[in-house]
């Protein structure tokens, strides 16, 4: 990786940090559930009594480099209420800089063998690397998820993408979407837009102008 992009990195990571600085919350922990190959985590916000639960796979795509760093997960969220898959990598700093690149360059192939592959675009959302499925495939991603046996993933972008994608098992997905689903109601997970935080043309505008482009 060059100077540049070293920079490009550390600046991208920067700014993620920057924006999410003074959010603060007051959570109330739920003890993390295992439904066969998946954790289901939740928090409650004792001021509003809603949850925000995070349904993941409990073996990474790919592990963080150090403690602070961020690791790759297989994630499942509601979006235009599907409960679809995505890959993400959460609370980005300047440890995962290069996680912050992937977002400018970045995209998750996931499959579900013996279907065809998807292409998952990578954005910044708040903090939070993700990589999530387009509109005109998110509702083929919420239909074969369930049934799914194995999913194939692989990082494509700069500085990462091997020729082998990581192969997830998956198990009691079904009951594990039923727990997500019963603990976030369909229409109470917020929009993907309305997260906090630089959109990815924001970022770019800050780099060009540092780099006089």
């Amino acid at each position: 990786m060059t100077i540049r992009a070293n920079a490009l990195a550390a600046l991208a990571a920067f700014a993620l940090g920057s924006t999410a600085a003074a959010q603060t919350t007051t959570p109330s922990a739920v003890p993390p559930e295992e439904i066969g190959s998946w954790r289901l985590s939740c928090v409650a916000d004792r001021m509003t009594d809603r949850a925000d639960c995070q349904l993941r796979h409990r073996d990474p795509v790919e592990r963080a480099q150090g403690a602070s760093g961020s690791s790759l997960l297989l994630e499942v969220q509601d979006r235009g209420g599907r409960l679809v898959p995505v890959v993400t990598a959460r609370d980005l700093s300047l440890e995962g800089a290069g996680r912050g690149l992937l977002a400018l360059t970045g995209t998750a192939q996931l499959r579900f063998p013996p279907n065809r592959y998807f292409e998952f675009p990578c954005t910044l959302e708040a903090r939070n690397l993700v990589c999530a499925p387009r509109p005109e495939d998110a509702a083929r991603a919420a239909e074969e998820l369930p049934a799914a046996a194995t999913a194939l993933v692989r990082i494509v972008g700069f500085g990462t993408g091997s020729a082998e994608p990581v192969e997830l098992r998956l198990e009691r997905t079904r009951d594990a979407l039923a727990r997500y689903r019963a603990r976030i109601p369909e229409g109470s997970a917020p929009a993907a837009a309305a997260q906090q935080g630089l959109s990815l043309p924001e970022m770019m505008l800050r780099l060009q102008r540092l780099f006089g482009n």
